[in-house]
């Protein structure tokens, strides 16, 4: 990638969403700041509070105060991990962007191998694991959503981590997509299939415990197929039609047995098992379609993706952001005029 022109700005911006892991916060400052200067990087470090945890803010702002690379965004509100990486990101100044999570399980030693695998036409790098630490049900349940999004977003990048080098020309476009609910891999497949993946080890999990519950799993898959795949309206519509299809041949059976004379009386049970049937499809295609209008009110509305509450360090507007937000401005002007 071509260098910066402005010197003082930093080459990597590393961007932790702080859920539950603010305990681990030191350590991995103080890990990554000595990978950084190993690999010869100038490099800024944002972490925004989500509002997991009430001691994460002072955590942060103690952080913040004794090290002039770190910077803290506190949110009004928990927002989502998604959310609160699109906020470092659109607040991070390097040419290269980082997101790693807030527990170790990301080794900050690794950072460095992310953004050498990274070039002009590879501005996107996932840090993937060959063996995961997650207990077995989480395993299961990630290498299950895995396959499943893949058949129903065939863009989708495959290897796809929380882990991943983000190149400054491909980061700035994901707060343009304007989402309430942002799913960032699915932004970013959207945009680019130029991906590169390193394999890094997988870190052990040593303060507290994953925030991710199977309901919080499931909310997350649900809003993955509702914002960027099509396949719950189609199953929707191929259940209708099968529905369709079954009642009308049903039909057919109960007209000929009527004539033949082998059906004398159908029935409450067989004309009650139709109707039960029918409304449940009924019910969930509504509740299909009830998921997509809310997803459309949601974007008419047009609600931030976050809302900075406190600031601490030298965290502002990305000033790359802020140029590009320029040059669009005057391309508009011009296509104006």
């Amino acid at each position: 990638m071509v260098a910066t022109e402005t010197t003082d700005l930093p080459h990597v911006s590393v961007v932790v969403p702080v859920y539950g892991g603010s305990a681990a916060l030191a350590e991995l400052r103080e890990r990554l700041a000595a990978a950084m200067a190993a690999a010869g990087y100038r490099h800024e470090l944002i972490l925004v509070d989500d509002r997991g945890q009430n001691e994460a803010w002072p955590i942060i702002r103690s952080l913040a105060e004794r090290h002039p690379e770190v910077s803290g965004l506190r949110l009004g509100r928990n927002f989502g991990q998604h959310a609160a990486t699109v906020c470092g990101i659109e607040h991070a100044r390097g040419e290269w962007i980082v997101t790693m999570d807030d527990d170790l399980e990301h080794p900050p030693e690794a950072v460095a191998s992310l953004i050498a695998a990274g070039d002009d036409e590879h501005p996107l790098i996932y840090g993937v694991f060959a063996r995961r630490t997650h207990a077995g049900y989480r395993n299961l349940s990630s290498e299950l959503m895995r396959r499943t999004l893949k058949r129903a977003f065939p863009d989708l990048n495959e290897d796809y981590t929380s882990f991943r080098a983000i190149h400054h020309t491909l980061a700035r476009h994901l707060p343009a997509f304007g989402l309430s609910k942002p799913y960032i891999d699915g932004m970013l497949s959207w945009m680019t299939s130029s991906v590169r993946t390193v394999e890094v080890a997988h870190g052990e999990r040593r303060h507290g415990e994953s925030t991710y519950t199977v309901r919080k799993l499931l909310s997350l898959a649900t809003n993955i197929f509702v914002t960027f795949s099509h396949l719950p309206l189609r199953i929707a519509s191929y259940g209708g039609a099968t529905l369709a299809l079954a009642s009308f041949l049903y039909l057919l059976y109960l007209l000929y047995g009527r004539l033949s004379g082998g059906i004398t009386n159908p029935g409450y049970t067989s004309l009650m098992s139709v109707v039960l049937l029918a409304c449940g499809i009924q019910l969930l295609i509504l509740g299909v379609l009830g998921e997509y209008i809310g997803r459309l009110m949601g974007a008419a509305y047009r609600k931030p993706v976050y809302l900075v509450e406190s600031r601490v360090g030298g965290v502002s507007r990305s000033p790359r952001s802020t140029a590009q937000s320029s040059a669009s401005s005057a391309r508009l002007h011009e296509q104006r005029d």
